[in-house]
């Protein structure tokens, strides 16, 4: 009558359902890939709170000029220089 038969009805399902579930699976990997970057972000936060509390070797120092002796010395390590007259 229409053109419709059970073999025609049954593939239409099948494809329907072919692109349904391939829509629910697709939206999953996308749920669990923003998941993951969340992870990723959150042990790149944290890694980077860590390097900020400790100071990496290859920072610039601070460096001041000793009165007596015209050394520089770095300021947060200064230590006595030897001379009698050594302010540190």
């Amino acid at each position: 009558m229409f053109g419709f038969s059970l073999q025609k009805i049954i593939v239409l399902v099948a494809i329907v359902a072919a692109v349904w579930y391939g829509f629910k699976f697709l939206s999953r990997m996308d749920a669990a890939r923003k998941a993951e970057g969340k992870v990723r972000y959150a042990k790149s936060k944290a890694k980077g709170r860590a390097k900020a509390a400790a100071p990496a070797a290859d920072e610039p120092e601070d460096m001041i000029q000793c009165p007596v002796c015209s050394a520089y010395v770095a300021a947060r390590a200064t230590n006595s220089c030897g001379r009698d007259d050594c302010p540190y």
